[in-house]
Order: C-alpha cells, then sequence, then structure tokens
C-alpha cells in the first residue's frame, strides 16, 4: 500500500511542477493547447494499452466494457453537477468562468484527478510492479493541466498561495487515492479488479474528451491531433518497451 501511494504521490505531485509552470512561465495560449494535447495522446495511449487491455483479459470483454461505461457515467454526472456550479472552464488558461466558486474549483480537480490515482494503485495488484506507462502517463498529463488551469486562476485573480494550496491539497487526495485503490481491491477477484480498472479508465476517457482536449483545440487549432497522435506513440512505445 505504501509503494502504490508513493506511486501516487509521484503522479499526483505533477499538478504542482504544472502550476509553478503555470504561474511563472509566461507560455502563449497555443503552447499550452499543444502540452495539453500531448498529455492527452499519452493518457489515451495507457488507458488502451495498459488498462483496459489488462482489465479485458483477466475480467473479460463485457465486464471491462461494462466498467467503461460506467466509470464514463459517473465521472459525467459529477461533472456536471460541478459545471452547474461555476466550474465548467476550470482547465482553461483565460480562465474560470464568472462566478466559479471556489468549491467548484475545488472539486473539480479532484473529480479531474482522482481516478487517475486509483489506477495507479489497481495496477500493482498481482504484485507485477506498478505499471510504468501508467504513472508515466498520469505524470505526463497532469503537467499540463495544471499547468493550463494555474495560468487561468492566476488570470481571474486567484492569489499563488491558493492555486498551489489547491493543487497540493489534489496531489495528497491522489496520494490517498492510489493507496486506497490497492488496498481495497488487493483482495478482490479478477471480475472486480478488471471491472475498477476499467471504471477508471471510462472516467479518465471521459475528462480528457470533456475538458482537455476541447480547450487544446480552442487555443492551438488543428495542430493539436497530430501533437496528440505524437503523446500517443511515445506512450505506446513505453508500453511496448
Amino acid at each position: 500500500m505504501l509503494e502504490a501511494a508513493f506511486w501516487g504521490f509521484v503522479g499526483g505531485g505533477a499538478l504542482l511542477i504544472g502550476a509553478l509552470a503555470g504561474i511563472y512561465l509566461s507560455a502563449s495560449m497555443r503552447v499550452i493547447g499543444l502540452v495539453m494535447a500531448f498529455g492527452s495522446g499519452v493518457l489515451i495511449s495507457a488507458l488502451a494499452y495498459e488498462l483496459m487491455r489488462e482489465a479485458s483479459e483477466i475480467a473479460g470483454t463485457t465486464s471491462a466494457v461494462l466498467g467503461l461505461f460506467a466509470g464514463s457515467l459517473v465521472f459525467f454526472g459529477g461533472d456536471w453537477l460541478i459545471d452547474r456550479r461555476g466550474g465548467h472552464r476550470r482547465k482553461s488558461p483565460r480562465g474560470p468562468q464568472a462566478g466559479a466558486g471556489a468549491s467548484a474549483l475545488v472539486l473539480g480537480a479532484l473529480l479531474d484527478g482522482i481516478p487517475e490515482s486509483a489506477a495507479i494503485g489497481v495496477s500493482l495488484i498481482g504484485g507485477g510492479g506498478v505499471g510504468v506507462a501508467v504513472v508515466a502517463a498520469v505524470f505526463l498529463s497532469n503537467v499540463p493541466e495544471a499547468l493550463s488551469a494555474s495560468a487561468g486562476m492566476r488570470a481571474s485573480g486567484r492569489s499563488v498561495g491558493y492555486i498551489l494550496g489547491l493543487w497540493a491539497a489534489v496531489t495528497a487526495a491522489s496520494t490517498v487515492a492510489a493507496a486506497l485503490g490497492f488496498a481495497f481491491l488487493s483482495g478482490a477477484g479478477p471480475v472486480a479488479t478488471g471491472a475498477i480498472e476499467a471504471f477508471a479508465a471510462g472516467a479518465v476517457l471521459t475528462m480528457l474528451a470533456d475538458t482537455m482536449l476541447p480547450e487544446a483545440v480552442e487555443h492551438a487549432g488543428p495542430l493539436v491531433g497530430i501533437v496528440t497522435a505524437v503523446g500517443f506513440g511515445a506512450a505506446f512505445l513505453l508500453s511496448a518497451a
């Protein structure tokens, strides 16, 4: 469980790196969009070739697909509630929508980050070691995610202390989520374990399609497609190594 917590912290710690970059580096909107696209491609590859493939192998195709749909629906429901509280553009480098409350930003960050970290914890089940591609994908996607959101929050007047405190809290929650993902499922049967892996994959995939990729296209244009493919290919090579 401690190992799961450590790797969850590594993945979540990228949020703090991204936050510092978003606060102190003057990256253009286009660059931020392209970095988000690369991170999205990396994460999509890890979902397909690590989580869903393993879920299908250990739990069967039907359970994996049902888990994927369940994760997507749960994320969609949570995201819809947060959007109604003002968290719709929480990852935009131009800032969240006017009137977005602190609770909406915090809950949105937690909703986006916890499924990824739980997936890291689940990848340790079975004693085969952590899924390196999953950790790398979470790390590489968290940097641009926090960079964009932090630049936006800074532009909307949020203090540096508020922004760093937000991401520190999400990093702590990610650490706990990875540990709990391992602890609660280490004794579960293969069907339950595979379904949870697929559940995490569905939640993360829906997050990418709903928040990160639309923001990337808005700020970087058609080149996002190519950069997303580059990220996907890089993660695929890592997974196949």
